[in-house]
């Protein structure tokens, strides 16, 4: 199958979580600095989200860059992705109107570990269908920073109930590391 609809479908489905996300935000009552305030936790816990929606879309664009074709699994694979990316407009919603209180945060970190493992599993499934000799195992050869994202999100799930602003922290140091995608798939298809 070709994976073009996939990836339009991928885009779409990001897209309109972005402007659910944005639209939850309500405008401050007042037209002072002092009356932002009650939107502030709100605002930053977008920002948060914002950034993870585009890192999964700037890593999707890039990983499907190299990838030539995709089956029922990869469907399904990037189905289940969706899934939990398409649940950070509830749980970004939540940890921000509740000023970053403990449940929220865990559920929070729960949906951004499952997200993640849901991107394991997709790669996983999209290096199953493609040569050894391919560009996709090249440039997915090395998959540390996958691993040390589970672990951190795991960390952050761990200690989430007890320190909910630590498990931000490490939301916003994974999100750094996320940032610059792989500079090899873009080499790889420049040349």
């Amino acid at each position: 199958m070709t994976k073009n609809r996939l990836e339009a479908f991928s885009d779409g489905v990001l897209a309109i979580i972005v402007t659910i996300m944005v639209l939850e935000m309500k405008v401050p009552k007042g037209a002072n600095f002092v009356d932002l305030r009650p939107v502030l936790d709100i605002f930053l816990s977008y920002i948060l989200s914002f950034v993870f929606v585009m890192i999964y879309w700037n890593n999707h664009h890039h990983l499907f860059q190299v990838v030539r074709h995709v089956n029922g699994k990869v469907l399904w694979a990037n189905g289940h992705l969706l899934f939990w990316i398409s649940l950070l407009p509830f749980v970004s919603g939540w940890m921000g109107t509740s000023h970053f209180a403990a449940l929220p945060v865990l559920c929070y970190s729960i949906v951004a570990f499952m997200s993640g493992f849901a991107y394991s599993i997709l790669t996983k499934s999209l290096l199953k269908i493609h040569d050894e000799d391919s560009f996709l195992k090249k440039v997915l050869s090395n998959r540390r920073k996958e691993l040390v994202s589970l672990i951190l999100y795991s960390i952050a799930t761990i200690i989430a109930y007890f320190l909910p602003l630590v498990s931000c922290a490490i939301f916003v140091l994974v999100a750094i590391t996320w940032l610059i995608p792989d500079k090899n798939i873009e080499k790889i298809v420049k040349n």
